[in-house]
């Protein structure tokens, strides 16, 4: 899935939906990755609050729950395990 969908939904979604979307499978890509270094982690933890309220703006509020907010804790749960 990380993979598919920005190659998916490309042309049939809006652009500013379509980078959003791509960028929150970037974000999984990324954290689900082998190899990480702490540079890399410590961008993706700035990069996903924007993402988050980009989904956000983009979705109702009905579409969230309590787990909107797990990808914030994800980096920094990397860097504690490390």
């Amino acid at each position: 899935m990380q993979t598919l969908i920005p190659f998916a939904f490309r042309d049939l979604l809006p652009k500013e939906i379509w980078d959003a979307l791509t960028e929150i499978s970037h974000f999984f890509r990324d954290i689900c990755s082998s190899k990480l270094n702490v540079d890399h982690i410590e961008r993706l933890e700035k990069n996903i609050i924007e993402t988050i309220y980009k989904l956000e703006m983009i979705f109702p509020p009905s579409f969230f729950d309590s787990m909107e907010h797990l990808p914030v804790n994800l980096p920094f749960e990397v860097l504690v395990q490390s």
